[in-house]
Order: structure tokens, then C-alpha cells, then sequence
């Protein structure tokens, strides 16, 4: 007997499920980060032109698409992305002062004072340790202006420092974030209602009505699909500097997606339309149709479908091509592991995805002590 799609379908939503974050999880970092963005829209910040700051979520947070961390073979804290944009002019402020602005805000709270892990090249970081929790959390605040040279209202310039100088950088996450949800819409209706009556019943101490449980929990094919593939990349590389990065994969996931209603289509269509772009090693100058593409001197290009200037693939050709050589290896890995396995035994290829999804070796501590995962 070998297993069906349906079947195997609906086991990797049960892994994704266990790698997602949990919903007292989210409603924790919710309550967490709106705390922050009242303290900080608190503050007092010379040369603004309102008193209404801009804060809001980024990244995997916003998208939907947020993975447990693994590392070293336990959960590791989830990171979580907020955006500080403050209404200053750009051209008649510096990032070192706008950094600078919202690290001196945060440290006027003493308890967020005490939260702080120094500070990054682009964000403040807070912190959040558990005591009954072995997980915790990073919140990265990422203090921006808007950026009135780029024609879109959602850009930003966020602050970025190299050693000692500091300069802008372009970016729009939430014009990004748009652009996900335009993708993700269709599927979204079709699971929407179903989905938040499942996390209501799973979580009735969190959301009393299934009306209180947030669009943010809810997850489409695309949306597992990223989950999945994400986790298999952090299984497999770690945090090795050439393994395959979030955006891109993502970006290239939204870009294949056609609305499979299942996870396992989902998930292998983009995985094969994805490793086509193979022929690129071989014949650079192909005019192979698709996101992925070199450019004229060799160089590899994937655009950012909201800023077409950036190009997300721009380390590519650095080493000798490893971050697009690793990329594609991966994606012959992740095949191997998750996709090319409807020929075999229903628990050969349960056991398959387990090991390459990194479930049974991950544990998670209570009170320090080793949780072990439950049995599928």
C-alpha cells in the first residue's frame, strides 16, 4: 500500500502545525510588541511632523509564515520584526539620530533598559525570556522614516550602520506584505472560516469567539508550504552563511504558487518549478523564462516584486556561485526528503519527512527539563 496525496497531505499540515508558533504564543508577542510601539509612540522626537508614529509587524510575523527556530537541536527564541517609523523628513534628519532616538526611548523604560542586546546594525533588540516557557522571544525594532524619493507610500528608509557610520537603506515591508496578501487572497477565503473555528476550539482560553481569532492564524497551502520548506532549510544548513535565505524563498514561493488546494501540490509544484532554473549552471545565457535569471557579466538576479532595483540574489555570485549552488542542492534534497515520496510505505514516508523536518530530535524544555514531541 503506498500513501495517498490526501494522506500525506494532511500529515505534513500536522508537522507544520507543530513548527508554527502556537496561538498563546502569538497572542504573547502581540501583547508584547503592541506594549512596546504605546511606549515608544510616548516618546518625544525632535523635527517630527505629527505626533502619530507608524509601528507595525515585519517579515514572517506579518506574512504568516513564522517557523519554530532550531538551535542545536532545542526550540531557540522566535524572532519577531517590528518597524518603528517615526514622521521625520529624511532630508532634514540623518539615521544616526533617528537610531539613535528610538534606543535612548527605549531605555528611558527601565524594564525594557534591562532587555537590551546591545545594539544591531539595523535594529534595537529586546529580550523576552520565559520562566515557565523554555521559548522566548527576539523583537527587533527597526527604526525608519518614509522615504519620499521612492513612488510608493508604503517605502521607508530604515537605518543601517557599517562600524562606526551609519547611512539609509531602502526598504518597504508593508507594501511587501501587500503584494504576499494579493498572492495568498484566493486561498485565504477558501480556508479562512474553517481554520479560525479549528484554533478557537484548540484555544479557548486564548480566544473566547472564533471572531477573536486573528487573519494572522490562519494558513493557506502557500503559507505551509513556506513554513515547510524553511524548516527543512534550517535543519539542513543550521546557520551556515550560504544557506538559502527567508526572503527568497518566499518571494519564489508566492511567485509559483497557482492556488493548489492542498499542501503536498502546493509544495511540490513550487519545488519543481523551482529546480528548472537549474539549466541557468549549465547555460547562463539562457533565456529560460522565470524570476530566477543571470544577468549579462554572469551575475544571478531575483527581483523584488515591489522594488524591481533590488535584487535579493545579489550575494550569489560571491565565492564561486556557493549561495546559488547551495540553493539548488537544497532544492534536490528537499525533493528527495518531502516531495518524491508518494512510491513508498505510508510510515516510510512519514518517517522521511519527521527526520528531514527535525521533529523527533527537537525538544522542548519545561522547567528544564527535555519535553519529548508528541507521536503521529
Amino acid at each position: 500500500m503506498l500513501i495517498g496525496i490526501d494522506e500525506y497531505s494532511d500529515f505534513l499540515n500536522k508537522l507544520a502545525e507543530d513548527i508554527d508558533i502556537p496561538p498563546h504564543k502569538y497572542k504573547d508577542a502581540v501583547d508584547r510588541y503592541q506594549a512596546v510601539g504605546k511606549w515608544l509612540e510616548g516618546g518625544i522626537y525632535p523635527g517630527a511632523y505629527n505626533d502619530s508614529l507608524d509601528i507595525y509587524p515585519q517579515g514572517s510575523f506579518r506574512l504568516g509564515t513564522v517557523t519554530r527556530p532550531v538551535r542545536n537541536g532545542m526550540d531557540s527564541d522566535y524572532d519577531i520584526d517590528l518597524v518603528c517609523e517615526i514622521p521625520l523628513r529624511k532630508d532634514q534628519t540623518d539615521p544616526r539620530s533617528v537610531k539613535k532616538m528610538v534606543g535612548d526611548r527605549l531605555k528611558e523604560n527601565k524594564t525594557y533598559r534591562g532587555m537590551i542586546d546591545g545594539e544591531g546594525k539595523r535594529c534595537w533588540t529586546l529580550v523576552y525570556s520565559e520562566e515557565k516557557d523554555y521559548t522566548g522571544f527576539h523583537l527587533d525594532v527597526l527604526p525608519a522614516v518614509p522615504d519620499p524619493q521612492v513612488d510608493r507610500n508604503t517605502a521607508i528608509a530604515i537605518t543601517n550602520k557599517c562600524d562606526s557610520s551609519y547611512d539609509w537603506s531602502p526598504s518597504d515591508p508593508e507594501g511587501y506584505g501587500l503584494w504576499f496578501d494579493g498572492i495568498n487572497r484566493t486561498a485565504f477565503g477558501l480556508v479562512a472560516d474553517e481554520q479560525k473555528k479549528l484554533v478557537q476550539e484548540k484555544a479557548p482560553l486564548v480566544y473566547a469567539r472564533v471572531g477573536d481569532v486573528p487573519d494572522q492564524l490562519v494558513r493557506t497551502p502557500l503559507q505551509r508550504a513556506i513554513q515547510i520548506m524553511k524548516r527543512h532549510r534550517d535543519i539542513k544548513y543550521g546557520v551556515s552563511e550560504h544557506a538559502p535565505i527567508s526572503i527568497i524563498i518566499t518571494t519564489l514561493s508566492a511567485l509559483f504558487y497557482r492556488n493548489e488546494p492542498d499542501l503536498y501540490s502546493a509544495l511540490k509544484n513550487i519545488v519543481d518549478r523551482l529546480a528548472a532554473h537549474a539549466i541557468l549552471f549549465d547555460d547562463p545565457a539562457s533565456d529560460f523564462p522565470g524570476p530566477i535569471t543571470r544577468t549579462p557579466d554572469g551575475g544571478w538576479h531575483i527581483g523584488n516584486p515591489v522594488n524591481p532595483e533590488e535584487n535579493f540574489a545579489d550575494r550569489w555570485n560571491e565565492d564561486g556561485n556557493a549561495r546559488a549552488k547551495v540553493f539548488f542542492s537544497w532544492l534536490t534534497s528537499l525533493r528527495r526528503d518531502l516531495v518524491d515520496i508518494l512510491d513508498q510505505d505510508p510510515s516510510v514516508a512519514k518517517r522521511s519527512a519527521i527526520g528531514a523536518l527535525g521533529v523527533r530530535p527537537v525538544a522542548t524544555k519545561v522547567h528544564g527539563k527535555p519535553k519529548p514531541w508528541r507521536e503521529f
